[in-house]
């Protein structure tokens, strides 16, 4: 079997955050969001993004598909290059690379019903028949799930999984190649949760998409994606195929994620106490390792340089100093991690 080709590559990216001066206010110091990320996505491969709240996750979503700048660093998709282009030129480039919002009803028109709102998506690129528009809708509806006797309907009259598919099916529409998934799952119970990660399942095999997975839902990114990049303060601190995040953490922040996940068990010998203290400012990072204020395998050289990203087996990379020198501690303990994603 020949391996899928790149449809996505991030090379040394990094995102500036405010930093603008407004009416009588001082300049504001600016945030470095996302910090010298890399990447590359392969065609019909899902990737999750994970990290804290105010990691980078949705800033680093919404640089690929073009709606933050980026201040540094390069982006190709399919092999074009489609950073530092003039606005129209960088439009074109992304036109297939499409975004589903962790609000679905936040980024549906509310006083629009749900079949002008997806018609609107199809005028916008030029089919000018009203009997196609319908027939696609209705098409597109069906392929979600959906019975296409809800177009009449509002945002308002349809529960939290139905806009969910309703965001699916307008990007669909538009037959993209890449969908970034911002919290595809959050504010859903859990049968609904299952019910759109299987449909998102389907879709990519029946359309040949690509996903990148924004989630802190380690559970529901254990059994969706095939690999996994943990950011920390905008910067990417381990990356590996998923079994291997949750099977062998190298990283300290990892475990730590692990660590502080819900777990069924209430066993005393099991449970694990998350690394104390929050993340530092952003405006203000910490000299060299980023983590280093809160990782207690921390020694002063820590301090004095980022870390350089190794390769400590296929496919896996990770950010730190100490790896190697750290006691696997929910290393080859497959019974605890199954407990505590089960």
């Amino acid at each position: 079997m020949t391996e899928a080709s790149l449809l996505l590559e991030l090379r040394d990216v990094s995102v500036l955050l405010g930093g603008e001066r407004r009416l009588l206010e001082k300049k504001s110091a600016p945030v470095r969001a996302v910090d010298g990320v890399s990447l590359d996505v392969r065609e019909g491969e899902i990737l999750g993004i994970v990290g804290e709240s105010g990691c980078g996750k949705t800033t680093l979503g919404r640089t690929i598909l073009g709606l933050q700048r980026e201040a540094g660093g390069e982006i190709r998709f399919d092999g074009r290059l489609v950073s530092g282009l003039p606005p129209k030129r960088a439009c074109i480039a992304r036109r297939t690379i499409h975004y589903v919002h962790q609000d679905a009803a936040a980024a549906l028109d509310p006083w629009w019903s749900i079949g002008r709102t997806l018609e609107e998506a199809l005028v916008i690129h030029g089919v000018r028949s009203a009997v196609l528009r319908g027939e696609r809708v209705d098409k597109v509806l069906a392929a979600v799930g959906l019975d296409p006797s809800l177009r009449p309907r509002y945002p308002h009259e349809l529960s939290g999984g139905q806009l969910r598919r309703v965001a699916l099916a307008r990007i669909l529409l538009l037959q993209p190649r890449l969908v970034v998934l911002d919290e595809p799952t959050s504010g859903l119970d859990m049968s609904v949760q299952a019910t759109v990660l299987n449909l998102l399942l389907e879709l990519r095999r029946r359309l040949g998409l690509t996903y990148l997975f924004v989630s802190h839902d380690l559970s529901v990114v254990r059994r969706f994606c095939d690999r996994v990049a943990i950011m920390y303060l905008g910067r990417i601190v381990e990356l590996a195929p998923s079994a291997e995040i949750f099977a062998r953490p190298l990283h300290p922040y990892t475990r730590m994620l692990l660590a502080a996940a819900p777990r069924l068990d209430l066993e005393p010998r099991r449970v694990r106490q998350p690394v104390a203290g929050e993340p530092p400012s952003a405006v203000h990072l910490p000299p060299g390792c980023v983590f280093s204020p809160r990782c207690p395998h921390a020694e002063p050289a820590c301090s004095e340089a980022q870390p350089a990203t190794e390769c400590p087996g296929p496919n896996h990379q990770v950010a730190c100093r100490r790896w190697r020198d750290i006691r696997p501690e929910l290393a080859g303990a497959p019974e605890l991690l199954n407990t505590l994603f089960a």
